[in-house]
């Protein structure tokens, strides 16, 4: 028999994305499972098959805790509002639960065609190597393997895993799931897989200021959790944007009054726009040359905000 799972999506209010959402998880190629919605407010809608519990206002991470608590899964899986499921999404998910070491499993959260030019766009950042390095199978079905740190757009968890550590901590978000991931690997030693057979369709927020409030905040926390948590996020990719912002700058003040310096600054940038021109995805032009610029000011933002998350004692919710 197939294990009960429950499907918890966190959200402030109701709109066409949670809409679409639930009707793709109600077309799940799977037969046992509920879904729980996790509005502010009572807005009486009704959805077949699904239980809408509102929270009043309070943050994803006490939603999903409020979540595990009403539901009767031995899986629970986390979604979010603007992401939803391929068929097979719970299918494959659950065969990876036949090893007993394996506490959750994640997959790719792929930008849908039906994302406009610049959500689309955004995606190409995401899931250009130029922009996540050796993240990308994060935005793209890739090898599957062993990860210690998964975003909770698409992370199925083991109930009793998650109880043991005492739910999400309400203190942070984002930077919740690096939390989770941290204490399942290094805590209770158990595994994290990455399943590309596990993938959802994740809407992106548009370039250029949505797209860099999100890489703000993800960049301040990361920064942040460098001290904090350091087993995860002492890491020197995560460091690399802000080795390139403090180039750009220190290295221009330095090529004004040293002319080897110059022509090293200009050999450096050189070779960071071959890089982009060659690392960019071409569909379009206009698309190549939006998402080169995307990138190299998603670099610059992540590069500043890390570096404030470095240098912040203790960040604001």
């Amino acid at each position: 028999m197939d294990l009960f799972v429950s499907i918890i999506i966190p959200f402030k209010k109701f709109n066409s994305f949670v809409e679409e959402c639930v009707q793709y998880c109600n077309s799940l190629d799977y037969s046992n499972y509920e879904v729980i919605l996790l509005p502010d407010e009572d807005e009486k809608k009704q959805f077949p098959k699904v239980i809408i519990h509102p929270t009043g206002d309070i943050g994803p991470s006490e939603k999903r805790n409020i979540g595990m608590k009403i539901a009767k899964g031995e899986i629970l899986a986390m979604l979010d509002d603007d992401a939803y499921p391929v068929s097979q999404w719970l299918k494959k998910a659950v065969q990876n639960f036949a090893d007993p070491e394996v506490a959750a499993v994640g997959g790719p959260a792929v930008t849908p065609d039906s994302d406009d030019f610049m959500q689309k766009a955004s995606g190409l950042v995401y899931s250009s190597i130029m922009a996540s390095g050796e993240y990308t199978y994060r935005y793209l079905p890739k090898a599957r393997r062993e990860v210690d740190d998964y975003p909770t757009c698409n992370l199925i968890i083991r109930r009793s895993v998650l109880e043991e550590i005492g739910g999400f901590d309400k203190k942070y978000w984002p930077g919740e799931d690096t939390i989770i991931c941290l204490k399942i690997t290094k805590e209770l030693h158990k595994k994290i897989i990455y399943d590309p057979k596990v993938f959802v369709y994740h809407h992106r927020r548009r370039l250029f200021l949505s797209h860099l409030k999100q890489v703000a905040s993800y960049a301040q926390h990361r920064g942040n959790f460098v001290k904090k948590f350091p087993e995860t996020s002492a890491k020197l990719s995560y460091f690399i944007p802000s080795f390139f912002v403090l180039w750009l700058i220190i290295g221009f003040i330095l090529s004004v009054f040293v002319s080897q310096i110059t022509i090293v600054y200009q050999i450096i940038l050189a070779v960071y726009l071959l890089l982009l021109l060659f690392f960019t995805s071409f569909t379009n032009l206009r698309l190549y040359l939006i998402t080169m610029l995307g990138i190299y000011i998603t670099h610059f933002t992540y590069g500043v905000y890390f570096l404030i998350g470095l240098f912040t004692r203790e960040l604001k919710r």
